[in-house]
């Protein structure tokens, strides 16, 4: 009853007041597990055109603690072809009372530059710092898109540890206007209205309960309801063009990029002086490669179309930099000079890529870069960078789809996925160990493939002092000094580093009467997972790799072992580790090994990847016993 006398309570305050934000309102169900909630999120989007819409968006969210402020503020980047016409937020206590507004003119808008040169996009940004938890904000905010590439897509639920109270998506169009959705992992069918000539499709879901954070998930998008939506015929920046087909999409960008490949005549006498005479295919590419890194570099210049639509190649030519598009289109021209055929590729680049779903072509992409067709493989060059090894896409923009955009039909391919061959660590440490427990090592480590990518970040990209800082948040040990940090660098389609280090440890090794306590694996430790107590979902492990580790650490003078751990082996569907001990010649001397593959498993399996790591963290942490003579 009481229940039933606080929903009615709600009804009437909506009528009367508008949303109700108690947090009495919210079902308990919703509060497990959850740090915020989101009370509604509501998206109506309005078709004009195939040019034009309008965007209304209001959200609140009712935070719940301190890990639940990541949803408490708010953040829009806007432009002249995506215009923020109005946005106001609202704070309320725990009873809903309302405490403060602000409008747009009071938040914050700053330029949204990041790395550009020049761009047009604007942020504008706001957060009532709030701390008396609970507490709502709320959001309303409209936008006019003048211009139409995509439209947002409808995920209720898209991330752990929140629950959702009411979500909805509407989308009002002409009744002849040709949309395009796609209904993923079980996501209910909108209901489908008409008044007059406008058509409105209502996507609704309520609550829904928060999910418990699952380490080594599945990509969301394959596994929560989600509904991608996207238009048909489109006009962006002037180009009109069709995205019902990868091919199609394909030729919209073409159009972007036609006639922007003309070289100045300096720099085509440069391409033949550089090419003339060499036949190989592959070494005509690093030559040129090797071309653009020296007389280039990135700057991203994204002012209205130009977000999507490169520079011409006469103008990175004159003024020697570009962003991705200007870039790849300029490395495309070189190429062709040389009598190379390329293409230019969108891609994601970056953590955390989107899955395609391949039946349904949209704008999932974030970059672009330069494919060179070879026969049965493919070069990948990364334009923006300027010490990377031609053709290695590694973890920024390997193992992914990228669209491979083509005169003869554009098409989505696959970029070059690395084993755990490819991404190779191998580390050899000459070590000894004093009397009273210092340590001094001399460490070896030859990487190749994606784990040599820090070591050679820290060569090109990191000065002196900020490798020794990095260095020091990074290695497992309690208190050091480097004394040495040298790197060389092997160019290739695989390339590898090779760091050597030079490192003292003082009371590295425990000394309590008699006995010495040593911790031989110094540096490659593995950590434990969290346990679930009851998963939901499969298990990826989506990092291939293998180490080995050889460690050589004299004994000190005078001591001699007086425990050994024993050897362990372990070889299973998640990978396969191995660690061995041994004394040759008052040495202890030490072989690690972990080897893993990419794999997806049942959700039942993680119990057991639990154990696995429970059983190396415990391994790589066995101490040997010194005793003194």
């Amino acid at each position: 009853m009481k229940r039933n006398l606080l929903v009615l309570q709600f009804f009437i305050a909506m009528a009367v007041f508008g949303q109700n934000y108690s947090i009495a309102l919210i079902p308990d169900s919703l509060l497990k597990k959850a740090d915020a909630i989101q009370r509604i999120n509501e998206h109506r989007l309005i078709i004009h055109s195939n040019k034009s819409a309008t965007l209304k968006h209001k959200y609140a969210y009712t935070i719940l603690n301190e890990a639940g402020s990541r949803y408490a503020g708010y953040g829009n980047v806007y432009t002249d072809l995506d215009r923020l016409t109005d946005v106001v937020g609202k704070l309320f206590d725990a009873s809903g009372k309302q405490l403060k507004q602000v409008k747009k003119k009071d938040m914050d808008d700053v330029a949204y530059s990041g790395s550009n040169l020049m761009s047009d996009a604007r942020l504008k940004g706001h957060n009532f710092y709030y701390k008396t938890y609970p507490y709502t904000i709320e959001y309303e905010e409209e936008e006019d898109y003048n211009g139409i590439y995509s439209f947002p897509d409808w995920q209720p639920l898209n991330w752990f540890n929140y629950s959702v109270q009411s979500s909805s998506y509407i989308i009002e169009m002409p009744a002849d206007y040709h949309l395009r959705y796609k209904l993923i992992n079980g996501a209910n069918a909108p209901v489908e209205t008409q008044k007059g000539n406008t058509k409105i499709l209502t996507w609704q879901a309520n609550n829904i309960k928060a999910l418990e954070y699952e380490p080594y998930h599945p990509d969301l998008d394959r596994i929560l309801p989600l509904v991608l939506i996207g238009p048909e015929d489109m006009e962006y920046g002037g180009y009109k063009g069709n995205l019902s087909t990868w091919d199609n999409y394909g030729k919209y960008v073409l159009e972007l990029l036609k006639g922007r490949d003309i070289l100045p005549e300096n720099i085509k006498a440069d391409i033949h002086k550089i090419t003339n005479g060499v036949s190989d295919k592959m070494q005509i590419i690093q030559l040129l490669y090797n071309y653009l890194q020296q007389n280039t570099h990135y700057i991203s210049i994204q002012l209205g179309i130009g977000s999507l639509q490169p520079f011409d190649a006469k103008f990175v030519a004159e003024k020697k930099y570009g962003d991705c598009k200007a870039l790849s289109n300029y490395m495309v021209s070189l190429l062709a000079e040389a009598g190379v055929k390329s293409y230019p590729a969108l891609i994601y680049g970056g953590d955390n890529f989107p899955f395609i779903f391949e039946d349904f072509p949209q704008h999932y992409f974030n970059h672009m870069v330069t494919c060179v067709p070879l026969g049965k493989d493919s070069v990948w060059l990364e334009c923006t960078d300027q010490t990377k090894s031609a053709g290695f896409a590694g973890s920024f923009t390997g193992n992914r789809k990228a669209l491979l955009v083509k005169e003869e039909g554009s098409m989505l391919v696959s970029t070059p996925k690395y084993t755990a061959k490819d991404n190779l660590q191998q580390r050899k440490i000459i070590a000894s160990i004093d009397t009273e427990g210092n340590l001094m090592a001399a460490a070896v480590t030859y990487s190749t493939g994606e784990q040599q990518e820090t070591q050679h970040g820290l060569l090109y990209d990191f000065k002196p002092e900020d490798r020794e800082k990095y260095l020091n948040s990074t290695l497992n040990l309690p208190t050091y000094k480097i004394d040495k940090i040298e790197y060389q660098e092997i160019k290739g389609i695989l390339p590898a580093m090779i760091e050597n280090l030079n490192i003292s440890s003082p009371n590295y090794a425990t000394v309590t009467g008699k006995r010495l306590f040593i911790l031989p694996n110094l540096f490659n430790k593995a950590s434990k997972l969290k346990v679930n107590d009851e998963r939901h979902f499969d298990v990826v492990l989506d990092d291939s790799y293998k180490d080995i580790d050889s460690i050589f650490i004299k004994l000190p003078e005078g001591y001699v072992v007086e425990s050994l751990p024993k050897d362990v082996s372990i070889k299973n569907k998640f990978g396969s580790y191995g660690i061995s001990f041994k004394v040759k010649d008052n040495t202890i001397e030490l072989v690690r090994l972990q080897e893993q593959e990419a794999i997806n498993l049942p959700a039942s399996e993680y119990k057991n990847l639990v154990e696995y790591f429970d059983n190396i963290f415990k391994a790589d942490r066995s101490r040997i016993v010194l005793l003194k003579q």
